[in-house]
């Protein structure tokens, strides 16, 4: 399994700018804005404050590229990759004029890089997915990409209630039975070891 070692970041881009050729692998993150997505990455790669969370919604506008170094059980030398961060999508408050920009950018970035590897959708285990998230589910698939799903906020919900919640978010999802659905919680880390395990058969 991977130990994260260090993460910084390391790339920004905005709307109007040139996404970088990388020389590792990348694992993207998407999800609604309230999702949870800043304090994912957080809890994933061991550091309190290197995403920026917010108690307003949307802040994240641009894609930030994490450069993650990891020891790994599987090899004597440190593995590399980074971790991008796609600008959350679905705030309501956000101007239409600049949702309608960043559908466009996260599509083109994911038919874009050579180097990504795999996308993991956040979705919040409490609800049912929303349009934009099976539109964003779509986007992976049509990219001919394997996206992980991960249900976060799972602290906030009953144990009892984690394979109905999961079983309903694949149905919505209409994801295939192959795809992996993993309950996480920044909160406790619960399902922090096995995502970082799915994500080390990504890295190549």
């Amino acid at each position: 399994m991977l130990t994260v070692k260090n993460a910084e970041l390391d790339t920004v881009c905005g709307i109007t700018s040139k996404f970088p050729k990388t020389e590792f692998s990348e694992l993207a993150f998407a999800g609604r804005s309230n999702v949870g997505k800043s304090s994912l990455i957080n809890a994933l790669l061991n550091r309190k404050k290197l995403a920026r969370t917010s108690s307003e919604p949307g802040k994240t506008r641009t894609v930030n590229y994490y450069k993650v170094r990891c020891g790994s059980d599987r090899s004597e030398e440190d593995v590399f990759f980074y971790l991008v961060d796609l600008p959350g999508y679905g705030y309501a408050r956000t101007s239409m004029e600049e949702r309608a920009k960043w559908g466009p950018m996260i599509e083109k970035y994911l038919r874009m890089s050579d180097t990504l590897r795999c996308v993991v959708l956040l979705v919040d285990i409490r609800h049912d997915p929303t349009a934009d998230d099976r539109q964003m589910y779509d986007w992976i698939v049509s990219a001919d990409l394997k996206p992980v799903v991960v249900a976060t906020k799972a602290d906030k919900i009953k144990r009892s209630q984690l394979d109905k919640q999961i079983k309903n978010i694949r149905t919505i999802l209409k994801a295939n039975k192959d795809v992996k659905i993993l309950p996480f919680s920044a909160e406790t880390k619960q399902g922090r070891e096995e995502l970082l395990e799915l994500l080390e058969g990504f890295i190549g």
